[in-house]
């Protein structure tokens, strides 16, 4: 597929484009600053709806020219990009440029007729990662069904997003994915970070306990690219188990008291539940922490 990328040049999206160019797909990362990748990059502005629906409209490389037939077009939109959290600019400009980004980028792909477009949303549309104090959710694990009720501008901007797809869905009739991505956990991170998360499981408590391996966020990406006609959709994407060393019960006990348990739960399961992701797009993550830390 002919995929055209924002956010390529951060964290998530560097990995996701090299997983989804492995698969045989071919990228063009759209981002403000050069990525490093070896991909086709417009340089643009996705808060400005003239410069996205044209980066998505014209050639994006030399070659491109070769064939003498006119502009290729967009098999897929992936949209990544974004400020990552609050607490980098204002709260307001946070909610400004995630939610213009991401309406100028869906409303772009729907006009030009691009037929699957997923986007990222994030844990965050919870309320529990940045709430004010120690917000516990409504129950545990916490699935797709879970209320969004965010406490900050981050976590606001993503609920917006969500609605935003949901409105293009419906009158488009294209598929749209959207996201709730964990933690992002690079590979080398398991090392240089999670010997501190089984020494202080607390410090996992915003991320619910969860992380997800930014190699098998990647493969879910192509997961969404592989399936079709779902129309719209919202997808947890955690790992299988917990960023911590202690069982869930465990978990239970030190952070949950009182919090309605819907299920038994493995001894060490995650509590961002990726069931949904499993059984509708084939996700299959393979990763985990311990393949680096063994069990400690």
């Amino acid at each position: 597929m002919r995929v055209f990328f924002t956010g390529g040049s951060g964290k998530a999206g560097q990995h996701a484009i090299r997983h989804l160019q492995e698969q045989g797909h071919t990228v063009i990362n759209a981002d403000q600053v050069p990525s490093g990748l070896d991909c086709s990059e417009l340089l643009i502005d996705l808060c400005d709806s003239g410069q996205v629906i044209g980066a998505m409209s014209q050639f994006a490389d030399f070659h491109e020219l070769d064939a003498g037939t006119g502009v290729p077009t967009y098999d897929a939109v992936v949209h990544f990009a974004a400020i990552p959290r609050v607490m980098i600019g204002s709260d307001g400009e946070c909610f400004r440029q995630n939610t213009l980004s991401t309406y100028n980028v869906i409303e772009a792909a729907t006009k030009l007729g691009i037929p699957k477009i997923v986007f990222a949303s994030s844990e965050t549309t919870y309320g529990v990662c940045f709430a004010d104090g120690e917000l516990k959710p409504a129950y545990v694990p916490i699935d797709e069904d879970h209320p969004t009720v965010p406490h900050d501008s981050y976590a606001m901007s993503k609920v917006c997003n969500e609605v935003t797809g949901r409105s293009f869905q419906a009158r488009s009739g294209a598929d749209i994915y959207a996201l709730r991505i964990n933690n992002v956990i690079e590979p080398h991170e398991y090392e240089e970070n999670f010997p501190a998360f089984m020494k202080n499981p607390a410090s996992r408590r915003r991320n619910i306990f969860a992380y997800i391996d930014a190699r098998d966020l990647g493969h879910m990406v192509d997961c969404c690219l592989k399936t079709d006609g779902l129309g719209y959709e919202v997808f947890n994407v955690a790992n299988d188990d917990m960023s911590v060393n202690i069982t869930s019960d465990e978990v239970i006990a030190q952070f949950y008291q009182g919090v309605p348990v819907k299920r038994e739960m493995r001894p060490d399961e995650t509590f961002y539940a990726n069931d949904k992701a499993k059984h509708l797009m084939g996700f299959a993550p393979k990763h985990s922490w311990r393949e680096v830390l063994g069990d400690v």
